[in-house]
């Protein structure tokens, strides 16, 4: 059996407020193509299909295209929700439009005999077994394991403790004879983010350890860090990586997808497939002449510009008019004015607070985003309650 493993596709993406709905289209054709040209027997889309729980109209329509494409010939696709995704928009309004095409949309946790372990035969005639785990908060693993078990979850156990109980319950069934896959929405530890991870989740406690898939499966596909990458454990597990780049911190990474032969009895045969029809970002530094000098050989590059001249009046407009794809200008450190007074006057103002912190944080790191503040602030208020968000 064949199948195309892919994840983290953030349709709707704006990036600096520019628009990449061009970018997705192209992409998802790539994808698309690839899965024609390979032939493949199935498709895992391991979550993040949107990059928002409210996606847009021009957005669902290209996700849906997209999955309608992708199951043509009676190809298996299986889609997960990631965090970026409403759950509850893919189950309660994509599950049952897209079953009635043989599209399986798991957006909550199921149970093994409720819809969390698929079962169907490949073209190949192998019989397959895939254990769906969509992306489960603190609070929904809970939930999750509660409806698992029919009683309340009353322990202090950590994340990795309860996601490795759900993974054990889904893949009971496994057998020798049977395709093993598992597809997970979330964190290993040791995984390399390539610096464009911009969820919360990857900053606090949602990881779980690689000993929650078992040696029978043959295959582990996950989604979530936007590498391509392979992890250590018990069984062939890989990160897809995301298709397209969806900020600078993410520059350095080659956009892709995996497609994995596997049988029963023998090691999945995994091959990474790069896409290319997204722009390239790229961070470029200079002064304005030497800026100008390399404008020609940029091509149509999304731009992280840092500028090696003092700051001035219509310094990012002389930027942008060498180079008009530029999406943010930043002066080099060695330009940056300082200042002993300013710095006195910081130091005399009150501290400031875990909110203006993170967001500072996030604004450093070129990763300012809403959702991820609000979450950040609703995690807050939750300790502050309790009496823990004081230290």
């Amino acid at each position: 059996m064949k199948f195309l493993h892919t994840a983290d596709w953030h349709v709707g993406k704006v990036l600096r407020g520019r628009s990449r709905s061009e970018e997705h289209a192209k992409v998802l054709g790539e994808l698309v193509e690839v899965a024609r040209e390979e032939d493949v027997d199935a498709v895992i889309v391991a979550g993040d299909v949107f990059d928002g729980a409210v996606p847009t109209p021009p957005s669902q329509a290209l996700v849906m295209k997209t999955l309608m494409a992708l199951q043509e010939g009676g190809r298996e696709v299986v889609v997960l929700a990631g965090n970026h995704d409403d759950p509850r928009l893919l189950d309660d309004v994509y599950r049952p439009v897209l079953r009635q095409l043989g599209i399986r949309i798991i957006g909550r946790f199921r149970r093994p005999d409720a819809g969390g372990l698929l079962s169907w035969t490949a073209r190949t005639g192998e019989p397959v077994r895939l254990a769906a785990m969509p992306f489960l908060s603190q609070r929904y693993v809970v939930r999750a394991l509660e409806a698992l078990t029919g009683t309340p979850d009353q322990h202090n156990r950590d994340y990795a403790h309860r996601f490795g109980r759900l993974a054990g319950a889904l893949t009971e069934g496994f057998t020798a004879d049977t395709v093993n896959l598992i597809a997970a929405h979330g964190t290993l530890p040791g995984g390399r983010l390539g610096g464009g991870e911009r969820e919360a989740q990857t900053i606090f406690s949602y990881y779980f350890e690689s000993s929650a898939f078992p040696p029978t499966a043959h295959y582990a596909a996950l989604g979530h860090l936007h590498r391509r990458q392979e992890m250590p454990g018990p069984c062939p597990i890989w990160y897809s990586g995301s298709p397209i780049a969806v900020d600078f911190g993410e520059e350095h990474n080659t956009p892709g997808a995996l497609v994995v032969d596997v049988a029963p009895g023998r090691p999945a045969d995994v091959r990474e497939v790069t896409l290319g029809s997204a722009r390239v970002l790229r961070t470029v530094s200079g002064s304005l002449d030497e800026l100008e000098a390399m404008a020609d050989g940029l091509g149509d590059a999304w731009l992280r510009v840092v500028v090696a001249e003092k700051p001035r009046a219509g310094l990012a407009d002389d930027v942008r008019e060498i180079l008009p794809d530029a999406l943010t200008v930043d002066i080099d450190d060695a330009f940056r004015p300082t200042s002993a007074p300013r710095r006195a006057a910081a130091a005399a103002q009150e501290p400031p607070t875990p909110r203006q912190l993170f967001r500072t944080y996030l604004k450093e790191q070129g990763h300012e985003d809403g959702q991820v503040e609000a979450l950040f602030d609703r995690l807050y208020d939750e300790l502050d309650r309790n009496g823990e968000g004081d230290g």
